[in-house]
């Protein structure tokens, strides 16, 4: 098991170290991160897409990103293991430190494993149902559990498949959207403070530095849906929990040139005043990481986005996305060395600076 986690001075040494352009990190938590992430969702559940996720991870991170996205659920627990064989590799190699990469994971989702050859509902009731891990009610028709005991044993596999002591960022995946259809807001926000004290006393043990909500809709619905999550009001709910110095530092959610519902709507009320949810996590100093750069390869078509800078489709995607104000970083999915090359092109290069972005915005829009 690799010790540490990312710091101050790791992450500003990767910084330093890297030859992509110096504009493409950003300082939040005391942490400086690359303003583009590698995603590890797509894939088969099998050993050639193991190498290639863990060969994608290596040569994202030599070409000057530090920041690492997975999950529990991504390919039934092997992406976690791919990116835990890619730190290990690279740590043993002298490529890197563990304090130089900001490694995230989420759970929540119902889960089995690949590499246990057992049908999903055998496995969940032997590692789950028969060890009392999870109780009859506690999976709701989404496939997601959220009580205690559930996240608690996620965490451990977590740590165990990534083959670390702790873990810089973990997300409650999904929750708003895996449990709405089945349990009243109340019962909702009553089980999420439970989760919030399960996280900050994982701080205290050190297994995690910080924790957030990865999500889909809730953070872009409007506020007279079901889904509908306050920012603010879950900030206070962290404070509630784990003081001013609580852990709840970060979230993500789906963003793009399509998708641009968290820079656009203004749903979130913050202080009586309506407000985009990035504009809403920037006051509350809230770090956002944002999914779906390229739709899953939609928005690369011929003709689908709108043009500008002569950039080729995949890097105006992430031009806007990581030029947005208020947003940390996109979190690319990609696996080919062809791939990955192509789009870490854009590390090259600086982002679009605020004033000229929100003029691209105004143009676009009008």
């Amino acid at each position: 098991m690799i010790n540490g986690f990312a710091t101050l001075e790791g992450t500003e040494k990767f910084s330093n170290n890297s030859s992509v352009n110096q504009e493409n990190f950003k300082k939040i938590q005391n942490l400086t991160l690359s303003n583009v992430g590698i995603g590890t969702y797509l894939g088969d559940a099998d050993s050639q897409t193991d190498e290639m996720v863990k060969n994608a991870v290596k040569q994202s991170v030599l070409s000057g990103v530090n920041v690492i996205d997975t999950a529990i659920n991504y390919r039934a627990q092997k992406a976690e293991r791919s990116v835990g064989n890619a730190i290990s590799e690279l740590i043993q190699g002298g490529k890197i430190t563990r304090d130089q990469i900001f490694l995230c994971t989420k759970n929540g989702y119902l889960t089995n494993d690949a590499d246990v050859k057992q049908e999903f509902w055998e496995y969940v009731k032997n590692e789950y149902s028969q060890k009392g891990v999870i109780s009859e009610g506690d999976v709701t028709s989404g496939y997601h559990c959220m009580t205690v005991p559930y996240l608690e044993d996620q965490l451990e596999r977590s740590l165990k498949n990534l083959g670390v002591e702790c873990i810089d960022l973990l997300y409650l995946h999904n929750a708003v959207e895996g449990q709405i259809n089945d349990i009243s807001k109340e019962k909702f926000l009553e089980n999420l403070q439970s989760v919030f004290e399960l996280y900050e006393k994982k701080r205290k043990e050190g297994k995690i530095k910080f924790y957030g909500l990865a999500t889909w809709e809730c953070f872009r619905v409007t506020s007279d849906s079901p889904q509908y999550l306050s920012l603010q009001e879950t900030v206070k709910l962290a404070q509630k929990v784990g003081g001013d110095n609580h852990g709840f530092r970060f979230i993500q959610l789906p963003f793009n040139m399509h998708y641009d519902q968290a820079l656009l709507k203004k749903n979130q009320i913050f202080d009586g005043q309506p407000i985009s949810v990035l504009e809403a996590a920037s006051r509350l100093n809230i770090g956002v990481f944002t999914s779906v750069p390229f739709m899953q390869g939609r928005l690369l078509a011929p003709g689908v986005m709108p043009e500008f800078d002569e950039l080729k489709p995949s890097l105006r995607a992430l031009q806007f996305i990581r030029s947005t104000p208020g947003v940390l970083a996109p979190l690319v999915g990609q696996k080919t060395p062809e791939h990955v090359s192509e789009n870490l092109e854009i590390m090259k290069i600086p982002p679009i600076k605020e004033d000229d972005f929100l003029s691209l915005v105004k143009k676009l829009t009008t």
